[in-house]
């Protein structure tokens, strides 16, 4: 059975179709590479698997279970998408202990490990006062300090220096190692040559092609 099985998906806001009979199976304990420019539906799709957002047609199911409103998430997951609510005037460790009393399973020293494990020692410092480097490392960490068993990333290299990048790798492996499952999304395959075990790829909602998957 797939882990992740997207049937004949479409999304439609308004009369706009953003996604087009998008149809995905995909396995237990391995990174997708999620490949297409600005507009091509990545975000949709993501917003999708994680349940922010539903279907206009089509079913999503993780782990045999159907996605929709009126049942809890179906798994563990950490959501690096667009726009994470993070509060400005609250330092890092604020920030990660505010957004750990929403589900009560990350310790005090899940919260440090996650910001150790990112390289992010902001002492006192306010999110408004990071760079778009220290931003996005914050968010990486709030991902990945619950050891979720599903992992959607949109974009994270943005903003991080070629280090970060390779940090960023180094900790993708690590989780995967753990058992987790990992989604990114990205508009160009550079970061990622010979990292994902597959890719997706999605130009005007529609799904163009898959390697590997």
């Amino acid at each position: 059975m797939a882990y992740i099985e997207v049937s004949n998906v479409s999304k439609k806001i308004k009369k706009t179709v953003i996604l087009d009979h998008i149809n995905l199976s995909l396995e237990r304990n391995k990174i997708y590479g999620f490949i297409g420019h600005n507009g091509s539906g990545k975000t949709v799709l993501f917003k999708l698997i994680s349940g922010l957002i539903y279907c206009s047609e089509g079913s999503i199911k993780i782990n045999g279970k159907k996605i929709s409103p009126d049942k809890d998430y179906p798994v563990k997951i950490g959501v690096m998408i667009e726009n994470v609510g993070l509060w400005p005037n609250l330092s890092a460790m604020e920030n990660l202990s505010v957004l750990a009393k929403i589900r009560n399973t990350a310790t005090e020293e899940d919260l440090k490990t996650a910001l150790r494990r990112v390289e992010l020692n902001s002492g006192t410092k306010v999110f408004s006062k990071f760079s778009l480097g220290m931003k996005q490392r914050l968010v990486f960490a709030q991902a990945i300090m619950e050891k979720p068993d599903l992992l959607i990333l949109d974009e994270p290299t943005n903003a991080l220096d070629k280090d970060g990048v390779e940090l960023f790798k180094s900790i993708i492996k690590e989780e995967v190692a753990r058992g987790a499952t990992v989604l990114i999304a990205s508009h160009s395959m550079e970061d990622f040559n010979n990292f994902c075990d597959g890719t997706i790829f999605l130009s005007d909602g529609k799904l163009i092609r898959t390697q590997g998957v």
